[in-house]
């Protein structure tokens, strides 16, 4: 784990997640089909851009798979219930 300072003087959790990475299955189709995206929006009168500012913590994890991200600090030994940053497959669910 490190902190790193942001530009607006917040601190930012980052955890290495290389180990977890490497023995998850990877999504072997990062991005969906355009006819599936199409096929979705078909229909709807008015359409907006989704809230891109909150990113990955607006993905929930099942609670099955909060102990795939923990990690233990100083201060005590934590568990992410979003996606958090760094996920191999974390694109492509957010």
């Amino acid at each position: 784990m490190v902190l790193v300072k942001k530009k607006n003087g917040k601190l930012r959790v980052c955890i290495d997640y290389q180990a977890l990475n490497k023995n998850t299955q990877k999504d072997h189709f990062p991005l969906p089909f355009g006819n599936t995206i199409l096929d979705e929006v078909a229909g709807h009168e008015l359409y907006t851009f989704m809230d891109g500012y909150s990113g990955y913590n607006q993905v929930s994890i099942a609670p099955k798979d909060y102990h795939k991200t923990g990690f233990t600090t100083p201060w005590g030994t934590f568990i992410y219930v979003v996606m958090p940053f760094g996920l191999c497959n974390a694109p492509t669910a957010f």
